[in-house]
């Protein structure tokens, strides 16, 4: 399997990568900073130098031409202003489902995140509710496209080592879980074009990664 994924140096998108070309799969990851080259190498994955902020759709379906898969792992990051979670978290998420439908890649996995109605809640500040309201906006789009996408919403990420268990459904309870899970869950939804359509809340939980995943596929028929 040939995939692309935006924001492969990210905290999640390198943990995929790696994950990824560990079993055999060529991956290629969409990069800004040159100097972020090494890492995705070192991984074993290709990388390209493009910013999704100033990108074309014509620049990245290039890029994209030839994946089975794309994954929108990218992000603006926590010291990031309002503007910016418009501009990456939104704006790139569209510009590579475009991308895609230019390419014909058809199978799409974007991360967003969990409880994202908070965004009206006066406890939420500003940066967190743009930034939420972002996620909801990119989802929106996906949704409205003729593309076998999947979106999972993970809970609050921690770096803590990833257990390869968790609760994977449509609705969660509010919680946290590691980024190396997250990373094995999308691996795991790469794996199952039955997750088309679908929207999955994530969590830490007491289920195995893989058995998590087919119990959703099981759910939905």
């Amino acid at each position: 399997m040939r995939v692309v994924i935006a924001g492969g140096h990210g905290l999640i998108g390198l943990r995929l990568a790696r994950l990824l070309c560990e079993r055999g799969d060529e991956v290629c990851g969409i990069i800004r900073n040159p100097a972020h080259r090494d890492d995705l190498s070192a991984v074993g994955a290709s990388s390209e130098v493009c910013d999704l902020e100033g990108a074309g759709v014509d620049e990245v379906s290039a890029i994209l031409t030839g994946a089975d898969a794309a994954v929108f792992a990218a992000g603006a990051g926590p010291g990031s202003g309002a503007a910016r979670k418009e501009t990456v978290d939104r704006d790139a998420s569209v510009l590579l489902a475009d991308a895609a439908e230019r390419a014909g890649v058809r199978r799409l996995v974007q991360i967003s995140a969990i409880a994202l109605d908070r965004a009206d809640d006066p406890a939420v500040g500003e940066v967190f509710a743009a930034y939420l309201r972002a996620k909801a906006a990119a989802e929106q789009d996906l949704r409205a496209r003729d593309l076998d996408w999947t979106i999972l919403r993970p809970g609050r990420l921690g770096d803590a080592q990833g257990t390869g268990r968790v609760w994977l459904a449509e609705q969660v309870d509010r919680g946290e879980v590691s980024r190396d899970d997250v990373a094995g869950v999308l691996r795991a939804l790469l794996d199952a074009p039955e997750t088309a359509g679908m929207t999955l809340e994530l969590v830490a939980g007491e289920t195995p990664v893989a058995e998590a995943v087919r119990a959703v596929t099981r759910s939905r028929r």
